[in-house]
């Protein structure tokens, strides 16, 4: 499943082939094995994502998935807020705290019954084109970790190249006022 996107997932989840399970823990097992050379990700909730992964599961055995990504990985950058988890926007000056709400692409990823797998690494605040924090270190190129992938979102971008799961939410929405 690490090659597969979404809509494969999904498809596979419909035909009986392949089960949330299975594919959160083949993408739970890549990330483990992975983690430690290109550093994608700031917070793996593993005991999580299995969690929600059996209950996909049980419902597409009902022939009854919650919504349009039942079932299916995502990853989160660490800009945006995730119900249970500390946004620490890569910064050591941030709180350690989980945070009490999900942001709106979270809360519709949820509401949709997506496996949240955790949250990728960015640059300080998202500020620069390199990801790199004193947080949470450097994150490497998927093709040569000799470099950084860059830009702010270079953890989700890391995970998705390397098949850390098939989608990776990676904007916020800003507030004008």
């Amino acid at each position: 499943p690490a090659d597969l996107s979404a809509t494969d997932l999904l498809g596979l989840y419909r035909k009986k082939s392949l089960s949330p399970v299975e594919a959160v823990d083949t993408v739970l097992e890549r990330i483990a094995s992975l983690e430690p050379v290109f550093n994608a990700f700031k917070l793996v909730d593993a005991d999580a994502a299995r969690a929600e992964a059996r209950e996909s599961e049980w419902r597409w055995q009902q022939g009854n998935p919650k919504g349009l990504l039942d079932g299916v990985p995502v990853a989160f950058k660490d800009l945006l807020d995730v119900a249970g988890w500390p946004t620490r926007r890569g910064s050591l000056a941030t709180p350690e705290a989980p945070v009490t709400q999900d942001s709106p692409a979270a809360a519709r990823l949820r509401e949709h019954g997506a496996v949240l797998l955790g949250k990728t690494n960015t640059a300080e605040f998202g500020w620069k084109g390199l990801t790199e924090s004193a947080l949470a270190g450097i994150t490497r190129n998927p093709w040569n970790p000799e470099y950084t992938p860059g830009g702010s979102s270079g953890g989700a971008a890391t995970a998705a190249a390397l098949g850390l799961g098939p989608l990776a939410g990676c904007h916020r929405r800003r507030r004008l006022d």
